[in-house]
């Protein structure tokens, strides 16, 4: 039924293509590579200090996406300014924190950076944990709706609860749990944090592993190794939780040693039904100070009105944000974040620019929001969505921008999530006006729908899209593509060295791509269709709810 459905989407597609195609050229015309370079090597240049949120680096960062907007002929979004305030709090814990670990074979010492990766969520000055007793809890999921819960029968107030990363059908690639290999919220560190603090929990510790994790050991040290931020009001900090962080796969199997417990019969185990959590008889102690800064950092929202329905949203989203400069690295200390994400912000600006182009207004207004901290754990997209400058329901759908393509044209482009909403149609639709196709995320293993910022707005049920770079390379093919992408995640992600090297990007895929963005954004603009979830997604009935409440 889908296909008929995509086959008849496309076909009135086309034929809408007759009588505007003419308008969108104008607007196609003005995206090119030179204007891509220029904003990409300002926004990833050593002057802008690696846009770490609230700091120096934010201030060239944020004024100068207002400053572009402005030129180009937006409006401030927000009451007569560019920028939305979001109040945050940062954590800065003690590198020389002590972490023992007691009462088992031998005691275990673990070294901050080396071993253990972490910190505290609570807003006071002085973090400590005398001998909080370890249990292992599996994967440390509780969800009825996949008749799991790790947790049962168990009282963990006032002990750390030490887990693994992903969820169960990761390790089994079993379609019966959960959605197999594909991970799911639950297996997200996010997802862990919050139910260890629903549980009462004193401490959390996840077990890193590379293929499980998506990312390496230096990933989780250059993220979570310095000043972590959170929002004012982060129910964490409410909670009982004083630690949460990372350990080493190597650290963990020797504290299983040292427990007398079989670390790959365990951890295998976790990943089956009849699973019961594992009392290590040993005890997690902790003690350090925690630096406690409240700050503001900022959303840049700007808006081009609309027509017929200006009083309708599109969203185009990409944050502004990156990692600032650390002093943990030899050399080059600024995290620049050139592909992640000075690519998506200045593809803000050029389908801002696009719009403009246009001779004549799209109906419905367009709202271009880069948000802040993305890169601890969404919080200006998630601001955003609670805190909304126009109204949900009114809001059409969002369409997000991370980490763009600098390897060549793709026959494809990627979507996180495929199939879950009826916004695939219109990018499928786009892809195949240039001939390309749409293919699902061919490592959701990864969990990449929940890593972007397109998933704060699906948590509230804004229809939302992450549309991005194909691996089948036009001319190297797919193998190659996908290589390429898994070579720069492991080399550069989150490291000083996602530089601006233009010399050897190939823009032809980019420019192709934020053509794409543009045009599915043009075609929902001019639609008087809302997109909705498809059924059996769960956010369908806060779309529904949202709708209906709306109604006269």
């Amino acid at each position: 039924m889908r296909n008929i459905f995509v086959i008849f989407f496309s076909l009135t597609f086309l034929a809408g293509c007759m009588t505007a195609g003419k308008k969108v050229e104008y607007g196609l015309k003005s995206i090119t590579a030179d204007d891509m370079k220029t904003h990409i090597s300002i926004l990833a240049s050593d002057e802008f200090l690696g846009r770490a949120p609230s700091t120096e680096g934010e201030e060239k960062t944020i004024n100068y996406l207002a400053e572009e907007f402005r030129r180009i002929g937006l409006e401030p979004a927000n009451n007569g300014s560019f920028f939305q305030e979001v109040s945050l709090v940062k954590i800065t814990a003690d590198p020389e924190m002590k972490v023992d670990i007691s009462g088992g074979r031998n005691r275990i010492n673990l070294k901050y950076r080396e071993d253990i990766i972490g910190g505290s969520p609570q807003q006071k000055e002085f973090i400590r944990l005398d001998n909080s007793g370890i249990i292992f809890v599996g994967y440390g999921i509780n969800s009825p709706e996949n008749n799991w819960n790790d947790y049962e029968g168990l009282d963990v107030k006032g002990k750390t609860v030490l887990m693994l990363i992903n969820d169960p059908g990761y390790a089994t690639s079993d379609e019966t749990l959960f959605e197999g290999k594909t991970m799911t919220y639950f297996g997200r560190w996010t997802y862990k944090y919050e139910e260890a603090a629903r549980q009462g929990a004193s401490a959390v510790i996840i077990i890193h592993e590379t293929g499980a994790a998506a990312y390496p050991w230096e990933v989780v040290q250059n993220s979570w190794g310095g000043s972590q931020f959170s929002l004012r009001n982060d129910p964490l900090a409410s909670s009982a939780l004083q630690f949460c962080g990372w350990i080493t796969n190597e650290s963990g199997r020797k504290i299983f040693q040292a427990a007398g417990l079989d670390f790959d019969g365990l951890t295998r185990a976790a990943s089956g039904r009849d699973f019961r959590a594992v009392e290590m008889n040993m005890g997690l102690s902790v003690n350090f100070r925690n630096e406690v800064e409240y700050s503001v950092s900022d959303n840049v929202a700007a808006l081009w009105p609309g027509g017929r329905k200006a009083d309708e949203y599109i969203i185009y989203c990409a944050h502004w944000d990156h990692f600032g400069v650390s002093n943990t690295f030899r050399g080059d200390s600024i995290l620049n974040g050139a592909v992640d994400n000075a690519t998506g912000t200045a593809a803000l600006l050029e389908i801002a620019e696009a719009f403009a182009n246009l001779p004549a207004r799209q109906n419905r207004s367009i709202l271009f929001l880069s948000v802040t901290c993305e890169e601890q754990g969404l919080l200006g997209s998630d601001f955003y969505a609670n805190n909304p400058l126009f109204p949900p329901g009114k809001t059409a759908a969002v369409i997000n921008m991370d980490a763009l393509n600098i390897f060549g044209r793709t026959r494809d482009m990627i979507i996180s999530g495929y199939g879950y909403n009826q916004l695939d149609d219109y990018a499928i639709a786009v892809l195949e006006k240039y001939g390309r196709y749409a293919s699902p995320d061919p490592t959701p293993e990864k969990g990449g729908y929940f890593r972007s910022d397109h998933f704060s707005f699906a948590k509230v049920g804004i229809p939302s899209i992450n549309l991005s770079a194909g691996v089948d390379n036009v001319e190297q093919g797919k193998a190659w593509g996908l290589a390429r992408s898994e070579e720069w995640i492991r080399e550069n992600y989150h490291e000083p060295s996602d530089n601006y090297e233009p010399d050897k990007w190939d823009f032809d895929g980019m420019i192709e791509d934020v053509k794409v963005y543009f045009e599915t954004g043009y075609n929902l603009s001019m639609t008087d269709k809302f997109p909705e979830w498809n059924p059996g997604v769960p956010f369908k009935a806060l779309r529904d709810e949202m709708m209906e409440n709306q109604k006269p």
